[in-house]
């Protein structure tokens, strides 16, 4: 057997209507469809559901799967303890998934338990299931910090198992769309909220897999969106197969974007190879970029690339332009993996002769002394994008009311206590937010009195 089938589905609470107590009829429509996708998965009489959920157990490099025979769980923390939920585990499967996930390199497992009991995006899908069908057993996977192709892998995986022990599985991805879909929602607007809607309605709805796992993350997380990584490991189980895919149906009237669809699997098909494709293409945007670098990110690469390879820093290169040996500048070498920061380290004020030393000694910090981070090894390298960021003169303000997050960043300063952040941040939109980052730096509380400095840079990527 193999997966069979997969739905990707919302888990709003107001949905039940123990807890919606009527609201729920404002997103009838989803109801209608929700019902209508989990009487689909009932007639595929599935030995094991597979159940993907943002809400359980969750780490920044691992895969958490839920161990154990059984787990239950209740929506008291929602107003409902009444309603309560339960599901008998497939050890066996658990058992085969993490010696196949082991064998991959993809860190899952289950170590690491946080909470036994079943989370609300776990137990909304088994709700909605159960109506229809019972005679399953459950694997509860929760989501990581990974890149996209680290969690298409462990799609892979599921698939691998499921065909291994002859297993006939249905997969579910619980996951809602963008929360910033509307100004009177309980998460605001954002303009990236309704187009991820689009482009991830679009994606499932056409089984465009690919979509979905070369989205931006910054545009991801402006958009504060749920599902993805759900989505993502849905379409590794799904790798080289043929899918027939609908949108059942999709609707936002609470400001949160809620999508279900249905998708079937059909015969190979070698050119659904999406994680391969993916891959290939982050290859040629990162050639293509680093082509077009300037001398001020060329050095900071130059220097970290030195230094993770043989423990010593670079020399200045000769050819370095003149501007950057007489100017003397405060800034910031950033490096990035996979969309996510994987160190940044800088000077406020210049610390070198001038600022070609400053990124010189600043980018070796960033790659292997940023304490938030291991130091980068040297088969990371190639994967690593940089940014550079020249500051401009601090200049002394009384209040947030002079800040642009876009614009300028934040000093705060404290009886020797500093914080910086550097402006146009993903997910950094007021004045007040980036102050706040700035205290939590500087360990400085939210109460105590600060001197404030903004100042510009000269972003080079």
């Amino acid at each position: 057997m193999s997966v069979v089938a997969a739905f990707a589905v919302p888990h709003p609470p107001i949905i039940l209507s123990e807890i919606g107590r009527g609201e729920e009829k404002k997103i009838q429509k989803t109801i209608d469809a929700y019902r209508a996708a989990m009487k689909r998965a009932a007639e595929y009489k599935p030995d094991t559901v597979v159940l993907t959920s943002p809400h359980t157990t969750m780490y920044a490099d691992y895969f958490h799967i839920s161990p154990g025979p059984h787990a239950q769980g209740d929506f008291g923390r929602f107003g409902a303890p009444q309603v309560r939920v339960a599901a008998d585990y497939d050890e066996v499967f658990v058992s085969e998934l993490e010696k196949r996930c082991g064998k991959a390199g993809v860190p899952a497992g289950t170590m690491g338990e946080q909470d036994r009991n079943l989370d609300h995006a776990t137990m909304i899908p088994l709700r909605f299931l159960q109506e229809f069908y019972t005679d399953f057993r459950l694997v509860r996977i929760g989501l990581s910090g990974l890149p996209a192709k680290r969690h298409y892998r462990l799609g892979q995986c599921i698939a691998e198992t499921a065909d291994a022990l002859d297993r006939r599985v249905v997969f579910i991805a619980s996951g809602d769309l963008s929360h910033k879909l509307r100004t009177d929602g309980p998460y605001g607007f954002a303009a990236e909220g309704p187009e991820f809607d689009r482009i991830a309605t679009d994606a499932l709805g056409g089984g465009d897999f690919l979509k979905l796992l070369e989205l931006a993350p910054e545009f991801c997380e402006s958009a504060a969106e749920c599902g993805l990584r759900s989505y993502w490991i849905m379409s590794g189980a799904f790798d080289r197969k043929a899918v027939r895919s609908e949108l059942l149906s999709y609707e936002g009237p609470f400001g949160v974007g809620y999508g279900v669809a249905a998708f079937q699997t059909g015969e190979k098909d070698d050119t659904r190879n999406f994680g391969e494709r993916m891959e290939a293409d982050e290859r040629r945007r990162l050639s293509a970029r680093r082509a077009a670098e300037d001398p001020y990110v060329r050095l900071a690469r130059l220097s970290a690339e030195t230094y993770v390879r043989t423990g010593r820093y670079a020399p200045l290169p000769d050819d370095v332009p003149l501007g950057m040996k007489h100017t003397r500048a405060g800034a910031f070498v950033s490096l990035k993996k996979d969309g996510q920061l994987r160190g940044c380290i800088g000077t406020i004020e210049p610390a070198r002769s001038c600022v070609a030393e400053e990124i010189l000694y600043n980018a070796v910090s960033a790659a292997v002394h940023d304490p938030r981070f291991p130091a980068v090894e040297p088969e990371e390298l190639p994967q690593l994008v940089y940014s550079v960021d020249v500051l401009g003169e601090p200049e002394s303000i009384e209040s947030e009311a002079e800040l642009d997050p876009k614009r300028y960043g934040v000093i705060v300063k404290n009886r020797g206590r500093c914080g910086l952040l550097l402006p146009d941040l993903a997910g950094v939109d007021t004045a007040k937010e980036q102050v706040s980052i700035a205290r939590r730096k500087a360990n400085i509380g939210p109460r105590e009195p600060v001197q404030l400095f903004r100042f510009q840079v000269v972003r080079h990527q």
